[in-house]
């Protein structure tokens, strides 16, 4: 089993920056991949940013060049820092987590607000 815990989400203006961290605890958490999702009401949840157990990152289209998603394996912690907000980056952002072998992991979800 693995438990994620998410923070640093909340209100910011256009054109500003916020980190969003999710620490995973439990077993399984060697040779791991770690992503962010983002969902708004009517849409499906969509991946934001992917990073594979070796580095290896993969962005959507909308956010390239301005979210930067990195980990910290020695804490078990997947970040995603956000600049250049945008009005339709608010939504709910998902930490999600993939063991080798078994299913994926969801964290409980973070509003994360663009408005001025």
């Amino acid at each position: 089993q693995v438990q994620l815990a998410e923070s640093g989400g909340g209100l910011v203006q256009p054109g500003g920056s916020q980190r969003l961290s999710c620490v995973a605890s439990g077993s399984q958490l060697t040779n791991h991949a770690m992503a962010w999702y983002r969902q708004v009401p009517s849409n499906e949840r969509e991946q934001v940013a992917y990073i594979g157990n070796s580095g290896y990152t993969i962005y959507a289209d909308s956010v390239k060049g301005r979210f930067t998603i990195s980990r910290d394996d020695a804490k078990t912690t997947v970040y995603l820092q956000m600049n250049s907000l945008r009005f339709e980056d608010t939504g709910v952002y998902y930490c999600w987590f993939k063991p080798l072998f078994g299913t994926p992991y969801w964290g409980q979800g973070i509003q994360v607000t663009v408005s001025s």
